[in-house]
């Protein structure tokens, strides 16, 4: 695993903060299907969301109506860069006319995005998760951490971790039984 700790300002726009961007160019390419729910005014992924209406995205619905679009193990690399805590959450969606219910602002919103991206990148596939924290999807998701980039902003600015993740090939080769149980 690789570590990096790189000193930027920050940046609302995630993408735009010059390590990010320079890690992000260093596994995104043309031939994959690359998706981002999240995308902000950002076109890095071939296939785009926002829930913000003004952003010239490929749709603009619920991040996780979006990731419901895709097959299983259909994607190459997700993008994911969302708030990054339950009030941020309530902000974004009180800011386009969206209820805020209890749902909305519990570990569970993350949970569930986390279960569908499982469910649509390709074994082998990439994650790149953005946030305070270095959970990223997860171990227990079948993902293994293969970068890990700090970017701290100073003062009394949280810091920004990115967390680039590897589908386990061997997660596949579990088989399912019943409803999310596997077994080897």
């Amino acid at each position: 695993m690789e570590f990096n700790r790189v000193w930027s300002m920050p940046n609302k726009n995630t993408f735009e903060i010059k390590p990010i961007r320079h890690l992000l160019f260093k596994y995104i390419n043309n031939e994959m299907m690359s998706i981002d729910p999240f995308s902000n005014r950002n076109k890095l992924a071939k296939i785009t969301n926002d829930i913000n209406p003004n952003f010239d995205t490929n749709y603009n619905i619920d991040s996780l109506d979006f990731l419901k679009l895709f097959k299983d193990n259909e994607i190459d690399i997700i993008l994911y860069d969302p708030p990054y805590s339950s009030r941020q959450v309530s902000e974004c969606y009180k800011d386009y006319g969206i209820e805020v219910t209890q749902e909305t602002t519990r570990c569970s919103w993350w949970t569930r995005h986390k279960k569908e991206i499982k469910r649509i990148c390709k074994s082998g596939g990439i994650v790149i998760s953005f946030g305070w924290n270095s959970g990223g999807i997860g171990k227990t998701n079948g993902f293994e951490i293969i970068e890990i980039l700090l970017v701290p902003h100073g003062g009394m600015h949280n810091d920004t971790i990115v967390v680039v993740e590897k589908k386990n090939i061997e997660q596949e080769s579990l088989f399912k039984i019943g409803d999310n149980k596997y077994v080897s």
